[in-house]
């Protein structure tokens, strides 16, 4: 099952859309489960549909923006914020992740593979519940 007609991932950066200060989680490092560095959040995808961010887009390596890799984690891997975002995986595992192609036309099987890869249910399932935002701590906004 494909997501809705009318659903479509838009990154933060090129929508008018906003997200509270406490949610806008951009630039933050992100760390794996060990608290290895895995890059930082260079951006949020958001479900233009129902207005809820579904991935974070992570800018790792490179430097100035030049050879950086992107990679796709879903909001779902999130377990809390403090300075850093922390995920539940491990480093070694989102390095394998499917690589993303801007040129895809159809970018639906991409979003499939990636929760996929890590073992959540898409958010177009049945019975897929949004995760909560873990609330950040440690950290003035």
């Amino acid at each position: 099952m494909a997501p809705k007609e009318t659903s479509k991932l838009i990154k933060l950066s090129h929508s008018d859309q906003t997200v509270t200060p406490e949610e806008d989680i951009r630039r933050l490092n992100v760390k794996d489960k060990d608290g290895e560095d895995i890059g930082q959040v260079d951006d949020l995808l958001i479900d233009d549909g129902e207005k809820k961010v579904r991935f974070l887009e992570i800018a790792s390596g490179g430097f100035l923006g030049m050879g950086e890799e992107k990679s796709f984690i879903p909001i779902d891997a999130l377990t809390h914020i403090d300075e850093d975002v922390h995920i539940n995986q491990s480093r070694g595992h989102v390095a394998g992740a499917p690589v993303y192609d801007p040129e895809l036309v159809d970018q639906t099987d991409f979003y499939e593979d990636v929760y996929g890869y890590y073992g959540y249910s898409p958010f177009w399932g049945a019975g897929y519940m949004y995760p909560a935002l873990p609330p950040r701590s440690g950290r003035a906004v």
